[in-house]
């Protein structure tokens, strides 16, 4: 007879260095029903163009550098290790202001 066997693990991400990193500045988020979307963007100083047609048109395009869909189930974890290491960094030396240069 097969009896269900429970194996409890922890899931770790296999970082070999390989994935190029991405930097964004810009967050956007939406929902579904069934998963939410985060849009990262780089946004960079703008120039006397963006400047105008910002002022005209009311938009800063930032071109997205990627783009994250999780299922539901998932963003109370994420949430709760972003506030988490928010929490962390707000106690580091990181997160006091420096006197004098940083180099």
């Amino acid at each position: 007879m097969n009896e269900a066997k429970q194996i409890n693990f922890t899931i770790v991400p296999d970082d070999r260095g390989t994935e190029p990193r991405v930097y964004a500045n810009f967050s956007a988020v939406a929902h579904t029903p069934f998963d939410f979307t985060l849009v990262f963007c780089e946004v960079l100083p703008l120039s006397e163009r963006d400047i105008h047609e910002a002022e005209s048109e009311h938009i800063v395009k930032a071109p997205v550098k990627a783009k994250v869909v999780l299922p539901v189930p998932a963003v109370p974890a994420l949430i709760a290790a972003l506030q988490e290491h928010m929490r962390a960094f707000a106690e580091s030396p990181a997160a006091k202001p420096h006197e004098g240069p940083v180099h």
